[in-house]
């Protein structure tokens, strides 16, 4: 098991963490929305709070934005949706964006360092297939590869943040396709969250029309991956020609 324990101790940390900062909260306390009427009634205590108590309602979004990014509990869109509600597109986007990139870049180490041995163990298949992936992408196009794979809007993130270090993806490419390829998907959720009263659940917000150009600029982004690819495997061909035809030359001389 090696040192798996080690991330159940950090969640009980990070719980009673987060449990102490919101009994804070006047009244009955505040708590994570479960559909989108609870998530209307927490905005508008939040916002009302937040008049006089800005630091703590800042403290009390972050912490719980990065709680639920770090070990991968659901719910993001519901938090993409209360930042719009709190803080605007500006500066709710370029909040949540780097919240999100920051708590996956946390689960990406938390896996590294202490999970290797239980993700191999009960999700081999998706550790194979990814590696296949990167071996494919790795010389060139694995950024943009990794960056398709952000903004494709059905891909299981929390799973790529687990498997991610375990195949060979650099940290710096899993953080930096994170905080480009969720952009559009944070500005969809922000910029609703923004008229939170206009809608009645998540679906308002993701139709087929939503989902279909997510996918198109997934698809885009597979592109320059491909012309670089093209690009290197047409070079390296053009080099060992030439090589070869010095090696005869000299051979000949």
């Amino acid at each position: 098991m090696g040192h798996f324990w080690v991330i159940p101790l950090l969640f009980t940390g990070a719980t009673i963490y987060l449990y102490i900062l919101s009994i804070n909260f006047p009244g009955e306390g505040v708590g994570f929305p479960g559909d989108v009427e609870q998530l209307k009634n927490l905005a508008t205590k939040l916002t009302t709070y937040r008049v006089h108590h800005s630091a703590y309602v800042f403290l009390l979004f972050t912490s719980a934005y990065l709680y639920k990014q770090t070990f991968a509990i659901p719910g993001s869109a519901l938090l993409n949706l209360l930042a719009g509600a709190l803080y605007g597109v500006w500066p709710g986007l370029p909040l949540v964006c780097i919240l999100t990139a920051v708590g996956a870049s946390f689960t990406f180490l938390l896996s590294q360092q202490f999970a290797k041995e239980q993700v191999v163990k009960h999700l081999p298949d998706k550790v194979y297939h990814l590696e296949q992936k990167v071996e494919t992408y790795l010389e060139d196009g694995l950024f943009f590869y990794l960056l398709f794979v952000r903004l494709f809007p059905m891909t299981p993130n929390w799973l790529i943040n687990i498997v991610s270090p375990l195949v060979g993806v650099p940290l710096h490419y899993h953080t930096l396709t994170l905080l480009i390829g969720l952009l559009p998907y944070n500005y969809i959720c922000v910029q609703t969250g923004c008229v939170l009263s206009s809608i009645r659940s998540i679906d308002d917000i993701f139709t087929v029309y939503t989902i279909i150009k997510l996918a198109t600029l997934a698809t885009i982004m597979l592109l320059p991956g491909y012309i670089v690819k093209k690009y290197n495997h047409k070079f390296t061909f053009l080099q060992n020609k030439v090589t070869t035809v010095q090696g005869e030359d000299t051979k000949h001389s």
